[in-house]
């Protein structure tokens, strides 16, 4: 028996298989759902607890529960429609993994010589693309992509557009899109593989799709969003009368910028050719010549009084040297004694009797043979 329910779902499940579990209830009764996977295939939303849904489908007794259960062949959600559903879903799913983060634009060139168009050759959108940057940019060359806009098979014909441009390198700026349309026209611009596609390509791509208020998935994947075909040709060239002026503004600058350094060389030449180095060279050489006097005296100077400091130090060492000297000692009166072998004879215990030692005096040396030793320690007589 056919049937059309509404109920707001409830432990729904998503069997590894591809089929969908659920229970349909209301607020007094509820009934078991199964959706098979040939059906739930063909959804464009992924049901969830607690969404209000209307099924059609058959109902059958399960036999080895003995409760009846409906099996779904068709789902719509109830007071919003599949599509929209299935579009918030996805994007937020591409926005959680950052395919529409910001750092992954890519900047449009500002003067591009090839721009790759993919769209229908038939429609509306592609006349004005092309009328546009000939008026706008004539050395701007337009290479079309022909590929559908709509139904199953367009966002393969696109994708496949978007992987000849980037392989071939024979474009600098790609515009993706069509004219206005519902909802389900558009909706092949929605489809997730041609939004990775649109995020991933390495040529930036304006996606022009519909009109102002239209907005798709692709919008969001692509490097920059036009409010329509003719305003993304718009943003892809610059306007050729525009580009002129800032040109002509550019050289006159220039020109200006060099007239002015020519004039400050020329005055600085002038200035340099007017000084006394060169109309008067003698004065110039005289002048330098006393400056050359003027410090040769003040390095005398200062070499004077550095000698004078190092003579008073080399006086100081040349002093305390002397006060150190042996000789210095004997010269006073006083002698050094040294054995056979010339060592110094420091105690009695060096020498014996029958030794010859020496003495060394201020003005010479004697030689003397020790007769007796006394041992003990000795009393210092004035020296007469």
């Amino acid at each position: 028996m056919s049937v059309c329910v509404r109920g707001e779902i409830s432990n729904f499940k998503n069997h590894n298989m591809g089929h969908f579990f659920l229970d349909l209830k209301d607020e007094n009764s509820l009934v078991s759902a199964v959706m098979f996977r040939g059906n739930a295939s063909k959804l464009k939303f992924l049901p969830k607890t607690g969404m209000k849904v209307i099924v059609t489908g058959r109902v059958s007794a399960y036999v080895r529960s003995g409760q009846y259960r409906i099996y779904v062949e068709t789902m719509e959600p109830d007071g919003i429609g599949a599509l929209y559903i299935a579009y918030e879903q996805l994007k937020k799913k591409l926005e959680a993994e950052g395919l529409f983060d910001r750092s992954r634009k890519k900047p449009i060139p500002k003067i591009p010589k090839r721009i790759g168009i993919i769209t229908s050759p038939t429609g509306a959108a592609v006349r004005d693309i092309i009328n546009i940057l000939g008026r706008r940019f004539p050395l701007c060359k337009p290479v079309l992509y022909p590929s559908l806009v709509q139904g199953d098979g367009a966002p393969a014909q696109i994708m496949a557009g978007i992987d000849y441009f980037n392989e071939n390198k024979n474009a600098d700026v790609l515009i993706v899109g069509r004219g206005g349309g519902s909802i389900e026209d558009l909706w092949a611009f929605n489809d997730e593989s041609l939004c990775r596609k649109v995020a991933a390509s390495e040529i930036p791509i304006i996606s022009a799709v519909g009109h102002e208020t239209d907005r798709t998935l692709c919008d969001f994947a692509a490097s920059v969003i036009a409010p329509t075909p003719s305003a993304a040709a718009e943003l892809a060239v610059p306007e050729s009368t525009e580009l002129a002026r800032k040109i002509m503004n550019v050289q006159a600058r220039m020109e200006l910028l060099c007239t002015q350094r020519i004039k400050l060389s020329r005055e600085k030449l002038a200035r340099l050719a007017a000084s006394r180095s060169l109309t008067a060279p003698r004065n110039f050489i005289d002048d330098k010549r006393m400056a050359l006097s003027s410090a040769e005296e003040k390095l005398a100077v200062r070499m004077d009084k550095i000698l004078e400091r190092k003579k008073a130090v080399l006086g100081a060492a040349v002093a305390k040297l002397d006060a150190l000297n042996p000789l210095s000692v004997v010269s006073r009166g006083y002698s050094a004694v040294f054995d056979s072998n010339g060592g110094v004879i420091k105690s009695v215990s060096q020498t014996k009797e029958g030794d010859t030692v020496s003495f060394m005096l201020a003005d010479g040396k004697v030689s003397a043979e020790v007769k007796t030793i006394e041992k003990g320690e000795m009393k210092w007589q004035k020296i007469k």
